[in-house]
């Protein structure tokens, strides 16, 4: 494999940038949490995919909320509905119309379909802008969000498709399972075996499979000059297997999750970061997206971490949270109604008001945050910020 120095190299400092920036976040570190410009200009994902806030919202509250019916079936229900929307104003509107816990006993086609209809002529965005879902009438229905409803109702009620997954002996089973149905393609067949192997449904290595996204290909054509026949998957799994020599050989501090290594589903993922961050850091690199749409914007929820209980990291979670910094003091929403916003104006202009309020506290402290640590190890300072920032 022959790789372009320059950009490879940045992806490896991308991901311990952003991993610095989510510690300092979850430690209520006064902002900017890191050095680099463009980190703190644009939005970008964490370097651990189940970092995320809608990751851990599904893992929380949809996978493993006490409240919640357990029942493998029942579980694997909430998954698709929720991450087909993948997004949680969505769910929770749904639920705050139901009147009650999303439930197989409770869903029901047409109910969900006028309650999300309903929403959307309100002006309600009920879809994410992460994943680009397919929206062809498939099982004959006008709007997407009836044919998704529809893909639900067969795979979990009239195909129980529970059966062939709780079978199968790999993820890449699990994988070719749920792409055979229609709607969803590789790409989103990848992310739905992810989300479900983050339950008890399932239980397998997440670096047994993967499969490169459109954004990852991007990226990896923009690392390396030339691949030698191998196959994105393959790159990934070379990226997932030599991440330790190569933060070594950087001589970068990379903060892992509590001693997980990244998996193959974030080397993924941090291909396609990689290529938005290159878009603003090397503009000359030839693609066909030259922009990185999406502006940073601090959100006023803090997030209490929490991840699949198998992995057995959560007492170290705790134990990291438990010594974060009280939490700067933000602007709460006026309005309960705004809680289940989908996306109106007004949910915006909160937004600007909490960054415009976050900038105020940054001016605050920033001038004391920056004597202290000249005071505690200038030398050791510099160093640090210098390995981290490529600019």
């Amino acid at each position: 494999m022959q790789v372009r120095q320059e950009i490879f190299d940045t992806y490896w400092r991308f991901a311990a940038m952003r991993q610095e920036v989510f510690f300092n976040k979850l430690k209520n570190v006064p902002p900017p949490w890191t050095s680099d410009p463009i980190l703190n200009t644009y939005k970008f994902c964490n370097a651990y995919r189940v970092s995320d806030r809608v990751s851990q919202y599904l893992i929380k509250n949809v996978i493993y909320d006490e409240s919640r019916n357990q029942n493998e079936e029942e579980v694997l229900f909430r998954i698709l509905l929720f991450k087909i929307f993948n997004k949680i104003e969505t769910w929770e509107y749904l639920e705050n119309k139901i009147g009650a816990y999303i439930t197989l006993s409770n869903f029901d086609l047409d109910v969900y379909s006028k309650i999300l209809q309903e929403a959307m002529d309100l002006g309600y965005v009920i879809y994410t802008s992460a994943y680009m879902s397919c929206a062809s009438k498939e099982f004959g229905y006008d709007k997407k969000h009836q044919n998704h409803l529809a893909l639900i109702d067969k795979m979990v009620i009239k195909d129980r498709v529970i059966n062939p997954i709780v079978k199968a002996k790999n993820l890449e089973e699990i994988f070719h399972i749920i792409e055979g149905y229609p709607l969803l393609g590789k790409f989103m067949a990848y992310q739905l075996a992810t989300d479900i192997n983050y339950s008890e449904v399932i239980n397998f290595d997440e670096n047994s499979f993967t499969i490169a996204g459109p954004g990852a290909e991007r990226g990896i054509n923009k690392c390396f000059i030339d691949i030698q026949g191998k196959s994105y998957a393959d790159i990934i799994h070379w990226m997932t297997e030599n991440q330790e020599d190569e933060f070594q050989r950087l001589e970068l501090n990379f903060q892992s999750l509590w001693g997980r290594p990244l998996q193959a589903i974030d080397c993924q993922n941090l291909f396609c970061e990689t290529d938005k961050y290159c878009r603003a850091a090397f503009p000359d690199l030839k693609s066909n997206r030259k922009k990185i749409k999406a502006k940073f914007t601090p959100t006023p929820q803090q997030i209490d971490y929490f991840y699949p209980p198998k992995w057995d990291i959560n007492n170290q979670v705790q134990e990291t949270l438990s010594k974060r910094l009280p939490p700067l003091e933000i602007p709460v929403l006026q309005h309960n109604s705004q809680q289940l916003s989908l996306g109106l104006d007004s949910l915006v202009k909160t937004t600007s008001e909490i960054s415009d309020n976050l900038s105020k506290l940054h001016k605050k402290y920033k001038q004391e945050t920056q004597n202290k640590k000249s005071k505690a190890c200038p030398n050791a300072e510099l160093k640090e910020s210098q390995q981290l920032c490529l600019f």
